[in-house]
């Protein structure tokens, strides 16, 4: 089968933006300032801070405080970021031939999650079913 994902960054990141616009507007409004951002793989220190030996081990990492720790008392904090990974993304689509745009819409509302709090175990009860 041959290749159909996005070739570069800029189409990978053109990807997750369609993607990001296809959700439903509230959601996106709830999400206040959150940005979303494209990196190749995750820092070794990101990787270090969460004891992943593999970079291909992680596909994506909400980085902030998620909506029920924040308050109003606390200090002015660096905005909350989603991260998506980009080489682990397109490696995981392509040993478990999933289209890269499903890969990448279920990673970011993955990491949108943990905005609103939900731990991974959460994120697997409801994409599991009742």
């Amino acid at each position: 089968m041959p290749w159909s994902g996005p070739r570069t960054h800029e189409d990978f990141e053109a990807a997750a933006q369609t993607i990001w616009i296809g959700l439903p507007e509230e959601f996106r409004a709830a999400l206040g300032d959150v940005t979303v951002e494209v990196a190749d793989f995750a820092d070794a220190e990101t990787l270090a801070a969460m004891d992943i030996r593999d970079p291909y081990d992680l596909l994506g990492l909400y980085h902030g405080v998620g909506l029920p720790s924040k308050s109003v008392w606390d200090p002015a904090p660096f905005p909350d970021r989603i991260f998506l990974y980009r080489l682990p993304i397109l490696d995981y689509a392509r040993r478990n031939g999933e289209p890269v745009r499903r890969v990448i819409r279920h990673v970011l509302i993955h990491e949108i999650g943990h905005h609103f709090g939900f731990s991974d175990d959460d994120m697997d009860a409801i994409e599991s079913g009742p």
